[in-house]
């Protein structure tokens, strides 16, 4: 009887202690794995996000970014993937950047290696066009490209990333042709369209932002115009269904305890509502697209499929 009592006693005891620490959480300092080297569009995202997680985390919350720059992110995300789940390692998450290296590589991770927390930074695409190429129009354009297939050169940070994906999406709606020229990022291609060495380019509205009295940016591929352009046109509004960007967002390790991912899930949505957090962001030209949980996961696999086609289709290796 005695035993008995005492092992009920001990077990209740152990439960309490455990809803004691998940209620609790977190305990100890969260690591954010980052990807990318200090200073680039990623780690600024990161270590804007991160005071405010700890706002909505509670008191105590800590969190300490760790930078592990790579193979285009693929180290950052595959020591994230390989984890303890126990939610005090998150990492940022880019698409379709993680997604393409599970494509044209051999990478220790794949789309169910994690628990998807929140995307919160959609950078959509532009194209934009040389001062020098007289292409200041869609219609100018695609009636350029028509008259002699890829005589329009595009310069674009690299190969299977959200800027190639535009392309092809553009080529495929429209039937033209282009020569891509690769660069090793945004701010060189960036520099061969404004010097005239390309005639157009691909790059995203926080890429260019600053740069409208330099170069003609003839569309923006978003649902509405993007408050970095109000005055530049959406393709819809021109008449091609063209939607896409560069996703920046955070997951954990897959088999996060549920809650765990709760206690996350609820401080990034906070975000969504805070208007400090929003000029923050602002600030440092990241548009913002909170997308929690389930409907990140969800535009991961819609973003792998398209990563895919164009794999199978045109790779890019």
């Amino acid at each position: 009887m005695y035993s008995t009592l005492r092992n009920v006693t001990l077990a209740g005891a152990l439960m309490g202690a455990g809803m004691a620490a998940a209620q609790d959480y977190p305990q100890e300092p969260i690591e954010v794995i980052v990807g990318f080297s200090a200073g680039g569009g990623t780690d600024v995202m990161a270590r804007t996000v991160a005071p405010f997680l700890e706002k909505y985390l509670g008191d105590g919350a800590s969190l300490v970014v760790k930078n592990v720059p790579g193979a285009s992110g693929q180290i950052g995300v595959t020591e994230t993937a390989h984890a303890d789940p126990d939610g005090y390692t998150i990492g940022t998450y880019n698409l379709p950047g993680m997604m393409a290296r599970t494509l044209d590589r051999e990478a220790d991770y794949d789309a169910d290696s994690f628990t998807y927390l929140a995307n919160v930074v959609n950078d959509p695409n532009v194209i934009v066009t040389s001062k020098r190429s007289g292409l200041d129009t869609l219609d100018k354009l695609l009636e350029a490209a028509a008259e002699e297939p890829g005589a329009v050169t595009v310069g674009m940070s690299s190969l299977g990333g959200d800027d190639h994906f535009m392309l092809t999406k553009l080529q495929n709606m429209t039937g033209s042709e282009y020569t891509i020229v690769p660069f090793r990022g945004s701010a060189p291609a960036r520099t061969a369209l404004l010097g005239g060495h390309v005639a157009m380019g691909i790059l995203n509205i926080s890429e260019v932002a600053s740069f409208q009295d330099q170069i003609n940016i003839i569309g923006v591929a978003t649902d509405e115009r993007s408050g970095f352009a109000p005055d530049v046109p959406t393709f819809k509004e021109q008449g091609l269904e063209l939607v896409n960007g560069a996703l920046r967002g955070f997951v954990a390790p897959a088999g996060l305890p549920d809650d765990v991912r709760g206690e996350l899930l609820a401080a990034f949505d906070a975000l969504k509502d805070d208007e400090e957090f929003l000029a923050a962001m602002t600030a440092t030209a990241n548009p913002v697209d909170v997308v929690t949980g389930d409907d990140f996961q969800a535009l991961n696999a819609e973003i792998l499929q398209t990563a895919t086609q164009v794999w199978e289709e045109t790779p890019w290796q």
